[in-house]
């Protein structure tokens, strides 16, 4: 047996022939202080496999009420009844019904689960585990379990930390429970469920839910992560279900012009009196240093946890509505015309009779006017002979008339 303690010098080593030990010490000394130890109960992530592409993946069928949105893609095996989508929504992603890519998805989803269920337990926990703050680790419930408020996850400096919970029979959160990360990869997050998974109403829950039998993701319940399902159904209700992506990125990160120089670290072997050289043991053991780097820096890649998707979004602030105008004076309307002062009718004339005959009074006095005419006596003067043509004309008539009755009264 090679025992190895720091506090011996290298002398005591040579003294005990085990100088070949030495040079194996100082490299593992060195990997140590580079990087660190590790934990022995930390969890693995579960390998998803073709599953990993899948938002919803059921055995028995998939039933969708309400405007639910999936990204990622949605699949049933070896049921292949998919209803309600419209008016559910996939985005990013693919319908698989029974079809040989969603065979293969419940496949290797059964290897997760398997792989899940026997992660090496770091605690037991309560039947509720809300207001928890847990750190990373693998977590069993007795029986089933129950979130009805908030859990914490905090991965402390670890940005690959895992969490792996184990329900040996039921997952139910209540409604508007919360599952709160701090430093966590959503992809890290696993729910092995022994039989049935319920998300209750408004819930925002994170992480990948494997479940034996079926999972029932109630109205308004929002994952970040994945509801997969080996035998029974997945049955949603204005969801919003988001499959992050967990493939792994890397970033490029400049070292530097010239680089970091780190020199060699050298252990020097001095020689011992009367001690013989050991056959393929060096007199110094040289760790090699980091030269260098001239000219234009090399980049270093740098793994990058995919971007965590907003919880929900914030409705705007509505706009402030238009005033309306103010009216315009409307117009006056115009002065009605002035009706015109009626005429006077004229006086209406006093009808001339016709002339009488004239008479003249007995004893008047006819005066002869030069040039024919008499003098009326009042004033006016007449022609004579239009002064004496009425009076003949009578005469005539009376003369007639008298000889027509002499005339009758001798007939009789």
């Amino acid at each position: 047996m090679i025992r190895t303690h720091l506090d011996r010098s290298p002398f005591d080593a040579a003294k005990r022939g085990r100088l070949p030990a030495l040079g194996t010490v100082a490299v593992a000394t060195a990997a140590l202080m580079i990087v660190g130890a590790s934990t022995a109960d930390a969890a693995t992530p579960v390998g998803l496999g073709t599953a990993a592409s899948y938002a919803v993946l059921a055995g028995a069928g998939v039933t969708n009420t309400g405007p639910s949105v999936i990204s990622g893609d949605l699949g049933t095996s070896p049921t292949a009844a998919v209803t309600g989508f419209p008016p559910g929504l996939v985005n990013n992603g693919t319908i698989h019904a029974a079809d040989a890519v969603a065979l293969q998805a419940q496949s290797d989803l059964t290897t997760a689960y398997d792989q899940a269920s026997a992660e090496p337990i770091s605690a037991n926990v309560a039947a509720d585990i809300t207001g928890s703050t847990l750190a990373p680790g693998v977590y069993k419930a007795s029986s089933a379990l129950a979130l009805n408020g908030t859990v914490t996850l905090d991965g402390g400096s670890d940005p690959d930390a895992v969490f792996v919970f184990q329900a040996p029979s039921t997952l139910i959160t209540g409604s508007g429970s919360r599952v709160a990360l701090i430093n966590v990869n959503p992809c890290n997050v696993f729910w092995q469920v022994g039989s049935s998974a319920t998300i209750g109403t408004s819930t925002t829950f994170v992480g990948t839910v494997l479940a034996l039998t079926s999972i029932s993701v109630q109205n308004g319940a929002t994952v970040s992560g994945r509801v997969l399902a080996r035998n029974g159904a997945v049955t949603l209700d204005d969801n919003v279900i988001t499959a992050n992506d967990c493939s792994p990125r890397t970033t490029t990160t400049p070292v530097g012009d010239g680089g970091v120089v780190v020199p060699p670290i050298v252990i020097p072997i001095p020689s011992i009196p009367g001690l013989p050289s050991i056959p393929g043991v060096p007199p110094v053991i040289t760790i090699p240093g980091l030269p260098g780097l001239p000219g234009t820096p090399p980049t270093s890649s740098v793994p990058t946890a995919p971007a965590v998707p907003p919880t929900s979004d914030t409705p705007g602030t509505p706009g402030t509505p238009n005033t309306p105008g103010t009216p315009g004076t409307p117009n006056t309307p115009g002065t009605p015309n002035t009706p015109g002062t009626p005429n006077t009718p004229g006086t209406p004339g006093v009808p001339t009779g016709p002339d009488a005959p004239g008479r003249y009074s007995p004893g008047s006095q006819i005066t002869q006017v030069p040039g024919g005419g008499v003098d009326t006596g009042d004033g006016s003067t007449v022609r004579s002979a239009d002064h004496w043509r009425p009076a003949s004309i009578g005469l005539a008539a009376a003369a007639i008339i008298g000889s027509a009755l002499v005339l009758r009264r001798r007939k009789s």
